[in-house]
């Protein structure tokens, strides 16, 4: 399993330092991306957020899944590489 977590069905309020210190709360947050639409500039509603090690990774999994935050229950799953087609 990846250290990358995808993290779904987010609030558009939701900021970079927002996700880092919930994800802090499980161990030491890597990088946090919450990628905007190319066009309008508005987030897209959901992030990447890279964890230090295997278990903290899993143990957000565990803890965030489902959770509500900020009005939205959030989907939290290890991210899966991109699959480029050509």
């Amino acid at each position: 399993m990846s250290t990358k977590l995808f993290v779904g069905n987010l609030s558009f309020k939701l900021t970079e330092a927002d996700m880092e210190e919930l994800f802090a709360q499980h161990g030491k947050v890597i990088s946090v991306a919450i990628p905007t639409d190319r066009d309008t500039g508005r987030k897209r509603g959901f992030a990447f957020v890279e964890m230090e090690s295997q278990a903290e990774a899993e143990a957000a999994i565990e803890s965030l899944n489902g959770k509500d935050v900020a009005g939205r229950q959030i989907v939290v799953n290890p991210s899966k590489p991109k699959v480029r087609s050509y």
